[in-house]
């Protein structure tokens, strides 16, 4: 069985924040595999399912995703390898794509979370928002929505993306690192 778990915050005011890209990634995985809701208050999230996979949007508020992410895990019995993680990445330029086994959080305070709560080896899949001029404006601008012509682009990149977790329950990491790594959005829109 394979995890994926789009990292966000829930709530109408967050929804087209760049934070929230992770829950944008999961709904268009759901609508594709038109996978069904099985979610109980004990998992503290949306969890919906298909035969051999589950996907996942914490409803805990980013800071907290470990406490959602730990009760799946053990109620179906996942592997941390078989936990795909999808996140916004402020050290990434915005439309940039990368994947990657464990490692550090980044400041991210969603990776912390899950880090703590069930290890640092489950895959990540690290999409760019860009990042601010100042580190004191960090959390400011995660919470903030996408430009106007990043909005343009951003139904591209979220589908991009969707094709890349779908492939990575196909192939090998390295395979789709070398076939659907972005440096940034003109990779994709040029």
């Amino acid at each position: 069985m394979t995890l994926f778990v789009g990292l966000g915050n829930p709530g109408s005011q967050y929804e087209e924040t760049r934070h929230n890209i992770g829950f944008k990634v999961i709904d268009s995985l759901v609508r594709d595999f038109d996978a069904r809701n099985i979610s109980k208050t004990a998992f503290y999230g949306e969890l919906y399912r298909t035969a051999s996979t589950l996907f996942l949007k914490p409803t805990t508020y980013m800071n907290l995703s470990g406490k959602s992410v730990l009760p799946v895990k053990q109620f179906f019995k996942i592997d941390l390898e078989d936990i795909i993680v999808i996140h916004d990445d402020i050290d990434l330029p915005f439309g940039a794509v990368r994947f990657k086994r464990g490692g550090g959080h980044g400041g991210h305070n969603g990776l912390k979370s899950i880090d703590v709560a069930i290890g640092k080896e489950y895959l990540r899949v690290r999409i760019g928002v860009g990042k601010p001029e100042r580190k004191s404006q960090v959390a400011d601008y995660v919470l903030h929505n996408f430009t106007e012509a990043e909005q343009a682009v951003l139904p591209a990149l979220v589908e991009y993306v969707k094709d890349a977790c779908r492939a990575l329950m196909q192939y090998e990491l390295n395979e789709v690192k070398s076939h659907y790594s972005l440096k940034s959005i003109e990779a994709l829109t040029s």
